[in-house]
C-alpha cells in the first residue's frame, strides 16, 4: 500500500522532536536543509507513536472488500525528487484491496494475510520484513490492526 506525502519538506523527517528524543539520537532539529542530498540520522519508535499522531489516508471505497478499515499514517522522509518514501503506515481490520509500489516494509504490530494476484499468499506479523513489487495487485485481510514501517521506491 502506497503512502500519499503529506506536505513534508523532502529533507526533514515530519516527526515530533519528542518521538526522536531517545538518547544519543538525532533530533528533527538536527535535519539538514533543503539543499542538503540526505536527511539526518535520526531515530523513531514505531509502537511509540500513538494513533492520534498519524494522518488519516482515505481509501477509495471501491478497494474495500469487506469491514470498514482505517488507513492512517506518517510520512518520516521522502528524497528531494519524490521517488523514495520512508514512513509509517496503519491499517484497521478489514479486507482491502491495492495495486502496490515498490516496497520493503517490516511488520511492527498486528496481522495480515496479502494474497497477490498470480503469486504467493504471505502471512505477515510483528518482525516480518515483506517485499511487494511494483504493480502487484494484492488484497489485505488485516487480522489485527496492523503498522509498519516502509521504504517504497517510485
Amino acid at each position: 500500500m502506497t503512502a500519499a506525502p503529506s506536505g513534508t519538506d523532502a529533507n526533514t523527517p515530519d516527526i515530533e522532536p519528542a518521538l526522536a528524543a531517545e538518547p544519543g539520537s538525532t533530533s528533527a532539529a538536527d535535519s539538514p536543509s533543503a539543499g542538503d542530498a540526505a536527511p539526518a540520522s535520526f531515530v523513531v519508535n514505531i509502537p511509540g507513536i500513538a494513533d492520534d499522531d498519524l494522518e488519516p489516508e482515505p481509501l477509495d471505497p471501491s478497494q474495500i472488500i469487506s469491514g470498514e478499515p482505517v488507513v492512517t499514517g506518517k510520512v518520516l522522509w521522502e528524497a528531494p525528487d519524490g521517488q523514495q518514501i520512508r514512513g509509517i503506515w496503519q491499517i484497521t481490520p478489514g479486507v482491502v484491496t491495492d495495486t502496490e509500489a515498490n516496497e520493503l516494509f517490516v511488520v511492527v504490530s498486528g496481522r495480515a494475510t496479502i494474497e497477490v494476484e498470480g503469486g504467493p499468499v504471505l502471512e505477515v506479523g510483528p518482525g516480518d520484513a515483506c517485499v511487494l513489487r511494483e504493480g502487484d495487485r494484492t488484497r489485505w485481510t488485516v487480522h489485527e490492526t496492523l503498522r509498519k514501517a516502509y521504504h517504497i521506491s517510485l
